[in-house]
């Protein structure tokens, strides 16, 4: 979506437009609820917080603030309902979703799998290298290279500056670099 249209499509959803809202849903859904399962680790846990945050939105459209660009909003909001959701579920009364509430993301060799069968062993094994991983270097892989956003909307989301996520994501790199070429996974 460019971002005139996602001001549209926002500003619509606002208004109690439900093709925009259809479309909002049918555009992130995916997205989020792959990032959903990152966090929770449950399908179903996933699945229903992500009806019930798309049901609050639309609830509470009117309160929402206006945006320019929909991805940043949506995977915070969702991140921290979400993760209210499993607070409650544990039983605890913190609601405090600060640096202790760093989501440990992990990959599966299917998410790196690529259409050759001949690689299957590398992506295994990429896997495996990107667990390795700091959570934080982590979950900015997994925004960057697997939800398709861009570095300011990654700040957004995880809540550090711009310049905090171009580093983390070299210092991502990097590691994997190093990793692979100790492993000389690729001669």
């Amino acid at each position: 979506m460019t971002k005139l249209s996602e001001e549209f499509i926002w500003k619509s959803l606002k208004e109690g437009d439900l093709k925009a809202f259809s479309v909002l849903f049918e555009n992130y859904y995916p997205k989020l609820h792959s990032y959903g399962l990152k966090i929770s680790k449950s399908e179903a846990i996933t699945e229903d917080s992500l009806q019930d945050f798309f049901l609050y939105i639309y609830e509470h459209r009117e309160n929402l603030s206006d945006l320019q660009t929909i991805a940043p909003y949506l995977f915070t909001s969702y991140k921290r309902f979400l993760l209210r959701i499993l607070k409650k579920n544990q039983k605890t009364t913190q609601t405090d979703f600060s640096e202790e509430d760093v989501i440990d993301i992990k990959f599966t060799p299917e998410e790196v799998i690529t259409n050759e069968e001949t690689t299957q062993f590398r992506n295994k094994n990429i896997s495996t290298l990107l667990n390795k991983l700091p959570k934080r270097q982590k979950e900015a892989i997994y925004l960057k290279y697997y939800s398709g956003l861009k570095a300011g909307e990654i700040s957004e989301i995880m809540n550090i500056n711009y310049q905090s996520v171009v580093n983390t994501l070299h210092k991502a790199l990097n590691n994997l670099k190093e990793e692979i070429s100790i492993l000389k996974l690729f001669k």
